[in-house]
């Protein structure tokens, strides 16, 4: 089973997480709703089993526990990848959110690298700042070790970008992550 267990405490953040590749049941608390909803969704289509548990600094403001959770979450995506022998390593997906559609291209590489062109209308979702999407996604490209590419094609509501944006990651990640051959999917023999 490619699983992980990672917990990390700062001053800003204590997180503790387990994450099954494989599937399993998903548990989320991070304090912001919209967020648990996000994460939901990534797992859901990610195929993953999550157990995540953040308790945050949010009298500050949700900037310290939505990054660091992206740091967390891409340490144990990589770690569970392991040696990455066998995956198909590349992702896509596009996902339409009633009128937005959005694009995720990733590649599992071990080289983190992210390019993110979604604008978001709104400012807030909910309890959410929409500008802390990016933040996730920079974080968990750079701890997972992932270059990630993601897009808003079009749309005019932050709730339906993010939304397909989480989505669309949890899609390209689960197409990645297969096992699909017994080499490494690299024509230098390693990633």
């Amino acid at each position: 089973m490619r699983c992980a267990d990672i917990s990390r405490k700062t001053k800003e953040t204590d997180i503790s997480l387990s994450l099954c590749l494989e599937g399993g049941a998903v548990s989320v608390s991070t304090g912001i709703g919209f967020f648990d909803h996000m994460l939901t969704a990534l797992a859901f289509y990610a195929g993953w089993g999550l157990t995540l548990r953040v308790e945050g600094d949010l009298y500050v403001d949700g900037h310290h526990t939505v990054e660091d959770t992206g740091i967390v979450l891409g340490q144990a995506f990589r770690q569970a990848l392991g040696d990455k022998v066998g995956i198909h390593r590349f992702g896509t997906a596009y996902v339409p959110m009633d009128e937005a559609l959005c694009r995720t291209v990733l590649d599992c590489s071990n080289r983190p690298y992210l390019v993110f062109q979604a604008n978001m209308p709104q400012p807030m979702i909910g309890g959410y700042d929409s500008c802390l999407t990016k933040e996730f996604m920079q974080a968990f490209a750079v701890h997972g070790g992932i270059t990630l590419h993601q897009t808003c094609e079009y749309g005019d509501n932050a709730h339906h970008i993010t939304e397909a944006l989480y989505k669309s990651l949890g899609m390209a990640l689960k197409e990645a992550a297969q096992v699909v051959g017994s080499g490494v999917t690299s024509t230098k023999g390693v990633l």
